[in-house]
């Protein structure tokens, strides 16, 4: 077959451009393991600086766009991603894997029926958004129109905390990104991906974006009824959803628990908006009342704004105390966060924080430092594992990316990410432990019998604590 077009890296590889497939011709793989990475990388770079996307006049089959972005892609993954440590496979394992792409992209093409669903820009967008779901949780591809959204309403958030998901939009229509583990949706099997057709009966599509979130907020008890195409089955299914409470407060319950032994009881639900200045009202308020000890509850806490956390961390550690740094991939290390440089009253009584599986990020990285700063003792299950820090990032054609960056780190230099936070005390939860602590989370929405139920209950896990400020 006759080549319609060659493109040259630098000295390493060529691109060579048939008119119905790719390929990538293997002449210079040996010389490129041999070159210094460093010289390689400069090389690859000064090579991008000069890239020339000129086709011949007559080239309109294996389509310019789509050419200009293999050939950005080949060029850019190594240029771009060329710091420490490398991935695991060598530079040229990226040509056959991208001409494979390219073979495969052809033959949908060539070969599907529903052809108004077979344009390159659909294509490829759908393809990056499996590429970012297959990293973690936390990394999603974001297509044109939802970075339309996003950059016209700045205060536009996607989360529906209630239901445990969030939305987006792509060109098919609204879609669900991320699904909150043990929420709602996760417990209705809900899968990231899953197309969203209908709302309690109502077709979403043509819907404008900020007009589909305002009736999937509602009270805690209320039902939902989504019709969702989910990518694993063939058939649009039905799910009701019940929505879950919400605090709108980040202190949501403060107590003395035993006033006696003077052990106060304080319980987060969220690094919020001006939580710091919340919780410090609320210890004010239990020293005032004798209070000796804290238990501090954490459970349920998903996390937060991380600079709410620096600061009260600051409520427990002495003024400029390292508590939080970020690393990249490469292991380079950012300024670390210390707390504030004053603090208003001294606290050096004995602290317990209680986690569970549902303790993530700020709260994480609150007990985390206080553990490894040897001021707080940590009672509970194994924490969530979610210490990652995320950037959003403009790309071509409207999109952009939301990527996981860096890691976050302890004072020792350990990260929750995936790994959680380990308890001092390990306490065992069962399904009814676990059922009732959330039904104590939300007493106030509880019928009377069942508010007399969980009020007599004995939650193990403050008995735990207790037991710890006995030895």
């Amino acid at each position: 077959m006759t080549p319609v077009q060659s493109y040259r890296f630098g000295p390493a590889t060529k691109l060579v451009v048939h008119s119905s497939r790719v390929q990538i011709t293997p002449e210079a793989y040996s010389r490129n393991r041999n070159l210094k990475k460093e010289k390689a990388s400069q090389m690859q770079i000064e090579s991008f600086r000069k890239l020339d996307f000129t086709l011949s006049p007559g080239f309109k089959d294996v389509n310019c766009c789509f050419m200009k972005f293999v050939c950005l892609f080949c060029v850019s993954a190594t240029a771009v991603f060329a710091g420490p440590p490398l991935p695991p496979d060598p530079d040229e394992a990226a040509y056959p894997a991208i001409e494979r792409f390219v073979e495969v992209l052809e033959a949908v093409r060539k070969r599907h029926p529903d052809v108004d669903r077979l344009a390159y820009d659909r294509l490829v967008n759908h393809a990056l958004e499996g590429m970012l779901a297959s990293l973690d949780p936390h990394s999603s591809f974001i297509h044109p129109k939802m970075a339309t959204q996003l950059r016209e309403h700045a205060d536009l958030n996607p989360e529906l905390p209630s239901l445990g998901l969030a939305l987006g939009v792509r060109d098919d229509g609204p879609y669900v990104t991320n699904i909150s583990p043990q929420g709602p949706a996760a417990l209705a099997n809900i899968l990231p991906g899953s197309a969203l057709l209908e709302i309690d009966g109502r077709k979403t599509a043509g819907v404008a974006f900020t007009e589909l979130l305002a009736p999937l907020s509602r009270a805690p008890g209320e039902t939902t009824k989504l019709l969702l195409k989910s990518p694993a089955a063939p058939q649009p299914f039905e799910v009701s959803l019940v929505h879950r409470m919400v605090e709108q407060r980040s202190v949501v319950e403060t107590k003395i628990w035993d006033k006696p032994r003077g052990i106060g009881y304080v319980r987060l639900a969220s690094f919020g908006n001006n939580c710091a200045r919340e919780m410090e009202a609320a210890l004010d308020e239990l020293e005032d009342a004798g209070m000796k000890s804290l238990v501090f509850d954490l459970r349920e806490n998903g996390g937060g704004d991380l600079h709410e956390t620096v600061k009260i961390l600051g409520l427990f550690l002495p003024p400029n105390t390292a508590v939080v740094t970020t690393r990249g991939r490469g292991g380079e290390s950012a300024e670390p966060m210390k707390t504030p440089e004053r603090q208003r009253r001294k606290r050096d009584y004995p602290v317990v924080i209680l986690l569970n599986r549902m303790s993530a990020s700020a709260s994480e990285l609150t007990a985390g430092a206080l553990q490894d700063l040897k001021r707080a003792m940590i009672v509970g299950e194994l924490s969530y594992g979610k210490g990652s820090v995320q950037n959003i990032i403009p790309m071509g054609g409207g999109t952009a990316l939301r990527l996981t960056i860096a890691t976050y780190h302890t004072p020792s230099g350990k990260t929750p990410h995936r790994k959680g936070i380990t308890p001092d005390v390990p306490v065992l939860i069962d399904d009814v432990g676990r059922t009732n602590f959330q039904k104590r989370c939300r007493i106030n929405t509880l019928a009377p019998e069942e508010r007399k139920n969980i009020e007599a209950w004995q939650d193990p896990v403050i008995d735990a604590a207790i037991k710890v400020f006995s030895k």
